[in-house]
């Protein structure tokens, strides 16, 4: 059931943010989305009834026990470590507008 809500969450939204409202390294991860402009469904996971079957479910479908547990376009990211790779590498935004979540700027040039 758990593992099922969590495929339903992924396969429906850009990009899903499995977090715990105290944990630092989930907020990093929201809060370089938030400055990138990207749209983003956080699932705290500490405030779900059944937050800790999800945990395990996603720890079974992805192999990674911690959070936050990030997912782009339908596709296993990571952790805060790998977000932040990605970001430095200059790979993130490509893949978050290949997404959706970033509206591609080029595309909202007004043309006289």
């Amino acid at each position: 059931m758990a593992l099922n809500k969590a495929k339903e969450i992924v396969s429906s939204t850009p990009v899903v943010v499995f977090s715990k409202t105290y944990c630092g390294y989930c907020n990093r991860v929201k809060q370089l989305f938030t400055q990138l402009g990207a749209a983003y469904k956080v699932l705290e996971l500490d405030e779900e009834r059944d937050g800790s079957e999800i945990q395990m479910a996603l720890a079974e479908w992805t192999g990674q026990r911690t959070v936050p547990n990030v997912f782009i376009g339908g596709k296993h990211i990571g952790g805060c470590d790998k977000v932040l790779e990605m970001h430095r590498a200059g790979t993130l935004t490509p893949l978050l507008m290949d997404a959706g979540a970033i509206a591609n700027n080029s595309a909202q040039l007004n043309i006289i």
